[in-house]
């Protein structure tokens, strides 16, 4: 059960208005509602009932709520007693998966900075397979990866899940629509190059696993370690792209990449929080903790 859903589920509580729980945690009123319908799916419960008079909490919401209160409580204490041992100054190295820092980076480091104003961040931003192996050496503190963890050395924390989605700019998805009349598959991509993540990355070994399952043999991926530089070669119709869905939103909304309905599906990417238990400074799980309360099963609210 994640904080940060019952974060929400109180402060809609108190509020009572999803529209005023999003303002007051500086997030969109989609990312609290998705909050709450994941907490009830958890629980097995309706929390709440909307109707045109407003939000109420239902019985089973009214039970919930000192419970909710109390596990926010004590996670102000452990922060509060956590911030209380940390040192005040040096440096934490925290490595990002590229997809997190495409989304999220910059409001990462704004919270970290407030939290801790005299620390400085050592930010590493690579595949996930190179954090972990980096995590193992003690070159990193805390490291925001594909899950799940690969050892018993390490502590982790599920963060957010994220859709792939295949995408490809608006020219060449309406060539490989007009096509094909049913649904499109692995083969009816295989023309043009693919676009994904390094060959060892869980994108990377989803994709080669579904072409082999295909018997697809012929197939030209393109490999490529940031999502910042395969998008824009995807906008310009040098291949079909696997990506998060989240980071070619902004894309796909400008109309610059359209989604393209692919079977079989990808599964979705699992990001996780990790760091060594062996770790005394107590610094991983205060920022980690922070991550949990920013980052979103979406792309980041934009003004």
């Amino acid at each position: 059960m994640q904080i940060k859903n019952l974060i929400s589920f109180v402060k809609v509580a108190q509020l009572g208005s999803f529209h005023a729980a999003a303002k007051h945690l500086h997030s969109s009123q989609p990312a609290i509602s998705a909050r709450i319908n994941s907490l009830e799916n958890e629980l097995g419960v309706q929390l709440f009932e909307r109707d045109a008079s407003g939000t109420r909490l239902t019985t089973r919401g009214q039970q919930l709520l000192p419970l909710a209160q109390r596990m926010c409580s004590l996670q102000e204490d452990i922060k509060k007693q956590l911030h209380d041992v940390l040192p005040e100054r040096g440096v934490a190295r925290i490595g990002v998966s590229d997809t997190l820092a495409h989304l999220w980076l910059t409001e990462l480091l704004t919270r970290w900075q407030e939290t801790l104003p005299l620390m400085e961040f050592e930010i590493s931003v690579d595949v996930s397979t190179n954090l972990h192996q980096q995590l193992m050496r003690h070159q990193l503190d805390l490291a925001f990866i594909v899950g799940p963890k690969q050892s018993d050395e390490l502590c982790s924390e599920p963060l957010v899940e994220y859709p792939l989605c295949w995408v490809a700019n608006p020219e060449l998805a309406k060539t490989l629509i007009d096509n094909k009349q049913s649904s499109l598959n692995l083969q009816s991509l295989v023309e043009y190059p693919l676009l994904s993540f390094p060959r060892n990355s869980l994108p990377g070994i989803q994709l080669q696993h579904a072409l082999d399952n295909a018997h697809i043999e012929q197939a030209r991926v393109h490999s490529f370690s940031s999502i910042s530089n395969l998008l824009p070669l995807a906008e310009q119709g040098l291949g079909i792209a696997l990506v998060p869905e989240a980071a070619a939103s902004e894309a796909l909304g400008a109309g610059r990449l359209h989604s393209l309905n692919v079977s079989p599906s990808p599964a979705p990417l699992p990001f996780i929080g990790c760091w060594r238990q062996d770790d005394e400074r107590h610094l991983a799980p205060l920022l980690n903790q922070i991550a949990t309360e920013i980052i979103e099963p979406g792309a980041p609210k934009t003004e």
